[in-house]
């Protein structure tokens, strides 16, 4: 008998599917089971989806699909519909996938079969909207929640907690590869130490997950005879967990097995094509986001590996000081980018403390911050001033510039610096500054002032840039912050918001002697910017990209420097020091701000007021009337609510002002007429090689002295404008 013969007689066809064609051919007995006229035919996909109905038609896409995936049968039950959609019949269908240069081709069998009665499994029933739905909704969270994951351990986390529509396996565990070697992972519904068998396992195990990474295909284990059948080796290591049934799944990432994932149930499960399905996507997912966890790990290693060797570590045993550092990447790419900080020994005995930012966040940037470190290490160590060193330094970045970036079609680069050749015995800091924002002192009682600094262009600009220093001294007690842009600009600040922002960190920080304390206001200014306080105090500018942030902090300790704690605390005295050269008189707008800054908590602000005008005069008229440059000098001492602020303006003439009567219409000559005005105390007192012009004012007026008369002396014209 023919084999045609034979299916005819157990009402069985068969059909061809081709999809490189779009063709299915059927035979006699297939074409009847769909309700056409009993001989072979040959139609189009549509024609022959026409005759199923459509749930179940998408649902054999699926499990084709699957079935070709995993070189394994295709199974399921059809509704064959008429023309009005109703059902005539329910057919079964087995078909074996075939791969044809690149696309399948299914032949298989269709057989009618009753309709399901009651009490019959869910695994041998129709396929249901609701379920495909559900199924849907399932992998679609799945894949966001995997999608999301971060890192290895996230992602493992995320897969204990799927839970699948209709079986839920209660143990999960994922297996890696290394070398000719496999070994759990990551598992979820085990005792602590049950892992261990499977820690370190040949890949030639006669273990189930040993045989899907080394052949790629799936395995299902409906039931406990089938393991043990097919497994007696490795069977007891299994029955001791209680489980009925197992699915083990390849984890292929980009054509390549990197690992196996089992899923064991306490149900018994039959693995009919959906719950293949669920499982074959679920594992993709999973694959791939382990894929991605790795890579991004391999990146983070990487990036941190790379920034540590670049970024020294600071020198602790400083006497009389301690010193504290952070560095911060964006968070992008590889995490590198061009922020630094440096500590170098100097020949002299003084320490040198050097913070900067290389344009840009990309591994060129961190190659240039590498190479300009090294020459600014080199030109330190060579006993250089500050200045000599920055200026050297530019004109290194502006080689570089133009003989690699522009010589092949990259921009060029610039970068931004901040020196500091401190002295540990006295406090002395000598600064010079190339583009970078000024460093910033937390004075004895807490405050926070922003120190402007002399500064020149960026480094790599101009060649031969010239860097003018600053010199300051750190008390006793007093904290210095020297820190990238990142730290004041990060989350939409600019320079005005961002410093605010730093300034109620730093007030509010208590830093006593030792390291301990500069490191954890180290953590709190960053964790202000990267934290979760710092999602809600955005600033002006929320459009504004993150940046890399470095961070150093110096303070001189006052047990050191022979000053008692509780001494200094009692005698804590707020002062600040600018000096105004004659070539800029911007800097005027500086000291206003200065004296601004040091009375932010004064009680009357009328007298801020008062104050900032008199500086502006005192400064003005040093600039205007003599050859010298002016030296600001401003002090607050005594307890909150009668404290006293003086004031002095030193310049280098001998020339002492004398008080004039100036008319409405007078351009000058107003100068002593505001101090006599609106200090409460003011003179002028000769110097060796100048002269010293100051006021006071008293938070508590009714306890000032008496104003103070200016010393006579000669008449000589040194009012300014007023």
């Amino acid at each position: 008998m023919r084999t045609e013969d034979l299916l005819a007689a157990i009402a069985t066809g068969l059909w061809r599917w081709d999809n490189a064609s779009g063709r299915i051919a059927l035979d006699a007995e297939a074409a009847r089971l769909l309700g056409l006229p009993a001989e072979p035919v040959e139609l189009t996909e549509a024609a022959v989806r026409s005759r199923f109905h459509p749930v179940d038609f998408a649902e054999i896409i699926g499990i084709v699909q699957l079935a070709v995936a995993e070189e394994t049968l295709a199974e399921a039950r059809l509704r064959i519909v008429d023309e009005r959609g109703r059902v005539q019949r329910i057919v079964r269908t087995r078909s074996r996938p075939r791969i044809v240069n690149g696309d399948f081709e299914l032949i298989g069998t269709l057989q009618e079969v009753p309709e399901p009665q009651p009490g019959i499994s869910a695994a041998h029933t129709p396929i249901t909207g609701d379920w495909r739905r559900s199924r849907e909704a399932f992998l679609l969270d799945a894949g966001r929640a995997l999608a999301e994951a971060r890192s290895t351990a996230e992602v493992l986390r995320v897969a204990a907690g799927l839970s699948m529509p209709g079986f839920m396996p209660d143990g999960l565990a994922v297996f890696g590869i290394e070398g000719d070697r496999i070994s759990v992972i990551g598992h979820h519904g085990h005792r602590p130490g049950d892992e261990k068998p499977f820690i370190d396992m040949p890949l030639e195990t006669d273990y189930p997950a040993a045989e899907v990474i080394r052949t790629g295909r799936a395995i299902y284990l409906p039931m406990p005879e089938h393991y043990s059948r097919r497994y007696p080796t490795t069977w007891p290591l299994a029955a001791r967990f209680g489980r009925t049934s197992w699915a083990f799944l390849p984890l292929v990432n980009a054509g390549r097995t990197i690992g196996a994932w089992m899923a064991g149930f306490a149900q018994p499960v039959a693995f009919t094509p959906d719950e293949r399905s669920v499982l074959t996507t679920v594992a993709r997912m999973l694959a791939q986001a382990l894929a991605r966890a790795g890579v991004q790990e391999e990146q983070q290693e990487l990036a941190l590996g790379l920034q540590r060797s670049m970024m020294p570590t600071v020198q602790p045993d400083i006497l009389g000081m301690s010193v504290a550092a952070r560095y911060v990447p964006t968070g992008g790419g590889l995490e590198v980018g061009g922020d630094w900080y440096d500590m170098i020994p100097l020949p002299s005995g003084r320490i040198a403390l050097v913070i900067g930012d290389v344009q840009g966040h990309d591994v060129r940037a961190a190659g240039l911050m590498g190479q300009l470190r090294i020459a600014l290490r080199a030109y330190a160590s060579e006993g250089h001033h500050p200045d000599a060193v920055l200026s050297r330094a530019s004109r290194f970045l502006a080689g570089i510039n133009e003989t690699e970036l522009r010589g092949h079609g990259e921009d060029q680069r610039f970068a931004t610096c901040l020196y500091i050749e401190v002295d540990p015995a006295t406090g002395l800091l000598d600064i010079a500054r190339a583009g970078h924002p000024d460093p910033a002192i937390r004075l004895t009682d807490g405050t926070m002032l922003v120190r402007p600094t002399a500064g020149g262009l960026p480094l790599g600009i101009v060649p031969d840039t010239d860097y003018p220093t600053t010199r300051i001294v750190l008390e006793p007690g007093e904290t210095m912050l020297v820190c990238t842009d990142g730290l004041i600009e990060t989350g939409g600040h600019d320079l005005e918001t961002g410093w605010a922002r730093l300034r109620d960190i730093i007030e509010a920080h208590d830093v006593r002697e030792g390291d301990g304390d500069l490191e954890r206001l180290a953590d709190a200014l960053v964790q202000a910017v990267h934290g979760p306080p710092s999602h809600h105090t955005t600033g002006p500018l929320v459009d504004r990209r993150e940046d890399d942030i470095a961070v150093l902090l110096l303070s001189r300790d006052a047990a050191g420097c022979g000053v008692a704690g509780g001494l200094l605390a009692r005698q804590a005295v707020r002062r600040t020091v600018l000096a105004v050269a004659q070539a800029e008189p911007q800097r005027i707008a500086e000291a206003r701000g200065q004296i601004r800054d040091v009375l932010h908590d004064w009680a009357d602000p009328d007298q801020v007021d008062s104050a900032v005008l008199m500086v502006s005069e005192m400064v003005t008229n040093v600039l205007m009337h003599t050859d010298g440059d002016a030296l600001l000098v401003a002090e607050i001492s005594g307890a909150h609510g009668a404290r006293r602020i003086r004031v002095d303006v030193s310049d280098s003439s001998d020339e002492l002002p004398h008080r004039r009567s100036p008319g409405e219409l007078a351009s000058s000559g107003r100068g002593l007429v505001l101090l006599e005005l609106l200090a409460g105390a003011w003179g002028v007192d000769p110097q060796g090689d100048g002269k010293s012009t100051w006021f006071e004012l008293y938070e508590d007026a009714g306890e000032a002295p008496a104003p103070v008369s200016p010393v006579s002396g000669p008449e000589a014209e040194s009012e300014p404008a007023a």
